[in-house]
Order: structure tokens, then C-alpha cells, then sequence
């Protein structure tokens, strides 16, 4: 896939699908430090690894090893901020789209207990020029890789070195990411998928009303959950900007951080405005606490 990209001129990390220790050592001398590998039968950020000098690379692939992964990808690593670009596209054009900003960055996030994880839809798409060469970049890669109606989630970065293209899949994003699209936006964004694909045309627009964004919460140790602290203070400050929050009994076992945005607990907001979106959901993020014990 990158290499159709590179090759259609769209801006991509350096990469290559590998079935050897020798072709990893040989991508790590062209390209240099950091690196990424990733197992290839991996899904989202499962299994993904950043290394930063050899040594780390061997314990790495001493790891693959040792779970019997015989083939990985190995990309430069890219620096920057990173999201995701989704469309419901009609013959190649997108006919609906939305942008989302990770906080933090995924391998971060996926890594790191105590951070609470948030992604968040903007509304900002239609007015504000900075979202228009991503748009293009998206529609580059729509033609370049010939995808027709269809629902697509593209994943990107933006950083020194300028916007960058990670990956895209020919499906919905995942963690409920419609639902926020939807709730953002005054549609019902799975009907209008069907009608894509129907009836080649969608019957909506989004109205783009709201930011709207979703707050991953883990338990504070493994275990089984036994609380909660925060859960009144939340709703006494924000209730009217809560869409629904998913908040297990107790006694509930925990799941490890590594099983995703949607594993444990978590919060979906929406406001008017992005910024005050981010500083709300900031807020409960440092409020709101899961107990496990």
C-alpha cells in the first residue's frame, strides 16, 4: 500500500515488509533511527514497537521471535501529532467527512497506564484552511489506490516533517468513532452509509453543531473494579454536555491497557466549541478515577 503511495507521489514514512532479522538490520542501516515494527497480522496498535538503537531492535525481534512471528512491517518513525481522516466516499469522491485529533499519540497512549487517552471529531473542517490538505491528501489516496463508495479511515501525521500519510482502510474507524460523528453532527451516519451504497447518494449533511470526542479511562491497577471517584463532580459541571459514559459494575475484571480505548470505562462528550471540548474532557480526565482492586 505505502509503496503504491510513494510512488503516486503522496507524502509517506519510508517502509518495507520484512521476513528476517537480516532485512531489518539492512532497512535500520538505510534509514537510520527511530523505527517502528509492527507485526503484519497485527490489528490497531497491537504488537507495535518503537525502537532506537540496535540493541533495542534485537530485544525486539527476540520478541517476534519468541511469538513465532515470522514476517512484521518496519517503517520510519514519524514525528508529529497524528489522527485520523474518515469519508463516506461515492465513486471515489467523499460525499461525507470528519477529521479526529488523538491525545496523545496512539503508541503513547497504548503504553501508558495513567494516561486517560482521548480522541476528538472537530468541527472546525469546513472553516478552517489548515484541514484542506489533508482533504487532499485523502483524495490522492482515493484515486490512488482506487477506492470507489465506500467508508474509509485514514490514519495520518503532521510534524517537522510536514503532513504525513500512515495508513487507510476501506471501513468504518473503529472505538465508536461514528457514533461521535453522528452525535457531532445531527445524522444518523450508519443510514447514510446505506444509502451510499444503495443509492448512491447520501441524505444529509453534517451540520457540523459540535466537537465531539471520546475519554478512555483505566483502572488504576489490575484486578477487579470497586469504584469510582468523580463520576457526581463530572456530571454536576458537564451533564449537558455528556452524550453517555460506560462505566462497569464493580466487581467487573479489569482488562489491560494494551486492549484498547474501549477495554474499561469511558466518557463521550460533545460542545459548540473544540477548545472548551478539550479543557472539559481534560478536566474529567484528572477527576474522574477507576478503582480496581
Amino acid at each position: 500500500m505505502k509503496q503504491a503511495l510513494r510512488e503516486a507521489g503522496v507524502p509517506t514514512a519510508a517502509s518495507a515488509a520484512v521476513e528476517s532479522a537480516a532485512q531489518v538490520r539492512a532497512f535500520a542501516e538505510q534509514v537510520g533511527y527511530p523505527l517502528i515494527l509492527k507485526p503484519r497480522s497485527g490489528a490497531g496498535a497491537a504488537g507495535t514497537t518503537r525502537v532506537d538503537d540496535d540493541a533495542e531492535l534485537d530485544r525486539a525481534l527476540g520478541v517476534f521471535g519468541g511469538e513465532g512471528i515470522d514476517s512484521i512491517a518496519v517503517e520510519e518513525f514519524v514525528e508529529g501529532h497524528e489522527g485520523f481522516y474518515d469519508t463516506l466516499s461515492i465513486d471515489g469522491q467523499p460525499a461525507l467527512d470528519f477529521v479526529c485529533h488523538y491525545y496523545p499519540n496512539v503508541l503513547d497512549a497504548m503504553r501508558t497506564r495513567w494516561i486517560s487517552p482521548q480522541f476528538v471529531s472537530t468541527n472546525r473542517i469546513d472553516t478552517a484552511p489548515e484541514y484542506a490538505e489533508l482533504r487532499e491528501m485523502g483524495r490522492r489516496v482515493s484515486a490512488a489506490l482506487g477506492i470507489g463508495t465506500s467508508a474509509t479511515h485514514m490514519e495520518w501525521f503532521a510534524g517537522p516533517k510536514g503532513l504525513k500519510f500512515s495508513e487507510i482502510g476501506c471501513r468504518p474507524p473503529g472505538v465508536g468513532a461514528w457514533d461521535l460523528y453522528s452525535a457531532g453532527n445531527d445524522m444518523n451516519l450508519y443510514r447514510e452509509w446505506a444509502n451510499a451504497v444503495v443509492h448512491g447518494q447520501v441524505g444529509s449533511a453534517p451540520s457540523r453543531r459540535f466537537a465531539s470526542g471520546m475519554l478512555a479511562l483505566r483502572p488504576d491497577r489490575d484486578g477487579q473494579i470497586s469504584g469510582y471517584s468523580g463520576v457526581e463532580e463530572m456530571h454536576r459541571q458537564y451533564g449537558e454536555w455528556v452524550i453517555d459514559a460506560h462505566l462497569p459494575d464493580p466487581g467487573t475484571p479489569t482488562q489491560p491497557v494494551e486492549a484498547g480505548y474501549m477495554a474499561n470505562a469511558y466518557v463521550r462528550m460533545r460542545h459548540p466549541d473544540y477548545d472548551t471540548l478539550r479543557s472539559m474532557m481534560d478536566a474529567v480526565g484528572g477527576a474522574l478515577h477507576v478503582h480496581a482492586g
